[in-house]
């Protein structure tokens, strides 16, 4: 239940403005990960209600696209992840997007634990694989490395047919 950091009307973190959260643990490791100081679980701050309502607050604006989770890993902080982003949908329902950024890949999280593909059922747009450095392209938009997909959940189905968004 903590996160690093939140960072308000972000363009970096997916398409548009978005409010970003960073939640902190992962054990992926990915070498040189611009989020290494974050790996750790107990990292940053608890996450609270204050916290929470200062996002909605923040979506609501109507320039913001929505909100981008990412970490760490948010699929292995499930817990603040889904609680956040079923606040989302309640508040805005799919007037706002949902981006998430995940070592896993779409297909790992599809035969995964019931809290990942609950989570990942709430977001529109998965940004899977781990950072790789001997794939590391500064020319791609919002991912680091090659091997990284942009996914368009809501449109991919389980049978393999998994959407770009680029």
């Amino acid at each position: 239940m903590k996160y690093a950091d939140y960072k308000p009307f972000q363009f970096v973190d997916g398409e548009g403005v978005r409010c970003s959260i960073y939640l902190s643990g992962c054990l992926f490791a990915c070498k040189e990960c611009f989020n290494e100081s974050i790996q750790n679980f107990n990292a940053g701050n608890p996450y609270t209600m204050d916290l929470e309502d200062k996002i909605i607050e923040d979506l609501g604006n109507s320039y913001v696209q929505g909100l981008t989770l990412l970490g760490g890993e948010p699929f292995l902080n499930t817990q603040v992840a889904i609680q956040l982003a079923e606040r989302v949908r309640k508040e805005f329902g799919n007037e706002k997007d949902i981006w998430v950024y995940s070592g896993y890949t779409y297909e790992q999280l599809l035969r995964s634990s019931e809290d990942k593909k609950k989570l990942l059922d709430l977001c529109d747009v998965l940004v899977d694989g781990p950072f790789m450095i001997l794939l590391k392209d500064l020319s791609l938009r919002f991912r680091g490395s090659s091997n990284q997909r942009i996914i368009d959940i809501k449109k991919s189905t389980i049978d393999n047919v998994v959407l770009y968004l680029d």
